[in-house]
């Protein structure tokens, strides 16, 4: 009799906590999905990656040059399969979700750029994940060029030296470009950005069972993350769990004892111990 498969938790837990080299951005992206979809198959997702991926090189077997397999993935991604930016409902969960994003062919600039990430790399491009704020970004390192692309805005490419010109667009001018916007991200990071946007939508839709969730996962990935012991303590004290949310911002205010928000957490500790001694 085989043994049950691992629940999507667990193995979330031990893809986070593998070496780096080892960790496959989008079976980490697919487990994320998997908190919401428990019965969730993996393999075929990443089967529906390999598929594009085979595409290109199908088309460009013969290119040594990377800068045409670049511009034929794009073609694939966005002119034949039609991927785009869901603006008309950027908050919705499912824009989070590898699966779905592959299924409705819609995202936000993370997810799609996860897409474009792990379909280049399969065709061999110097592809990076940037997280520029506000709008996450791929770069593509060739011989002669950097460039910039935005799956959010169908592939549309800017070189480097324009950075500022998208950040103006985001920022209204206010933010002055530095050099660590540019920085690659690991992997680690992008499943991180993708659940702090989950995170920011189920706390803003008052779905604490779901925020929850998604800040044990956080913790997965950074463990020593402050702000995730404080979330995670406020949920816990609207979830009725007084002992457990005490605990957790104890444990922030440990790790930050001068935080800006340090003298209410110590005022919602002492009420939580209230609460438990009843």
């Amino acid at each position: 009799m085989n043994a049950p498969a691992p629940a999507p938790q667990s193995r979330f837990a031990e893809l986070v906590q593998s070496p780096a080299p080892e960790i496959d951005l989008a079976t980490g992206a697919l487990l994320v999905a998997a908190g919401e979809y428990p019965q969730l198959a993996v393999e075929p997702y990443l089967r529906r990656l390999d598929l594009l991926a085979e595409r290109v090189r199908d088309r460009t077997w013969s290119e040594t040059s990377t800068l045409v397999r670049f511009q034929e993935l794009s073609h694939v991604l966005f002119v034949e399969e039609g991927f785009r930016g869901n603006s008309e409902a950027y908050y919705d969960p499912r824009n989070s979700f590898l699966n779905d994003v592959l299924d409705r062919k819609i995202g936000i600039p993370i997810t799609l750029s996860v897409v474009f990430l792990e379909v280049g790399w399969r065709v061999g491009l110097p592809l990076a994940g940037i997280s520029f704020p506000g709008h996450f970004l791929v770069r593509y390192a060739g011989e002669a060029i950097n460039l910039l692309i935005d799956p959010f805005a169908e592939g549309q490419v800017r070189f480097e030296d324009e950075a500022q010109q998208l950040l103006d667009s985001v920022y209204g001018g206010m933010v002055r470009l530095r050099p660590e916007f540019l920085q690659p991200a690991s992997t680690r990071d992008i499943l991180y950005r993708i659940l702090t946007n989950l995170k920011g939508i189920y706390l803003n839709a008052r779905d604490d069972h779901r925020a929850l969730a998604t800040v044990e996962q956080l913790l997965l990935i950074r463990p020593t993350a402050a702000g995730e012991f404080r979330d995670r303590g406020m949920l816990l004290a609207r979830a009725g769990r007084p002992e457990e949310a005490i605990a957790d911002l104890e444990r922030y205010l440990d790790f930050a004892p001068a935080a800006p928000d340090a003298t209410r957490v110590r005022s919602l500790i002492r009420e939580l111990t209230k609460h438990a001694d009843m």
